[in-house]
This record gives C-alpha cells, structure tokens and sequence, in this order.
C-alpha cells in the first residue's frame, strides 16, 4: 500500500492536529490513552512492545503503528481514531 485509506488519513491528521494544540501538561495527562492505542495497534501487527519514548514523540510512533495497521488490514481503524481523538482533552 502506498497511501493511507483516505478516510485513515484524515482522521490521523484530526488526531495529529489536536495533540499538536494540546499544552505539554495536558499531553502528558492524555499520553496514557494514547499509549494504549500505540501499544494495541502494535500488537496487531507486529506483536512487539513499544518502548516509551515520552510524548514528545508519541505521535510519531501513533503515525507509523496507524500505517502498519492499516496495512494489514486492522478494522475498524477511522473508528478507533476517532474515539482517540474525542478522548483527548
């Protein structure tokens, strides 16, 4: 795959863009639920953990694990996304 679904793309960007407009103390309280959908992500593709790196680069790796899901084929993705997004504060 060469690109994400269009659907995936734009929410992963709404994602981005709200984490980007979260203060630091507000990222890191939001960092757990983030973490999760990482780790869970991960988990359906690769099987391996992710190391915590901090907030700073949560998002990066939300971005690589989003492209390896949707690259095997994880259901329901938008969806997840979504949920991830309305849950930050």
């Amino acid at each position: 795959m060469h690109r994400l679904p269009d659907d995936v793309s734009r929410e992963l960007e709404r994602v981005v863009r709200r984490w980007r407009e979260l203060p630091a103390d507000r990222a890191l309280a939001a960092s757990p639920a983030v973490r999760d959908v990482v780790q869970d992500l991960a988990d359906a593709t690769a099987g391996q953990p992710v190391p915590d790196l901090g907030p700073g680069v949560l998002i990066d790796q939300l971005r690589v694990l989003v492209w390896d899901a949707a690259s095997a084929g994880v259901p329901e993705l938008t969806e997840r996304l979504a949920d991830l997004r309305r849950s930050l504060p």
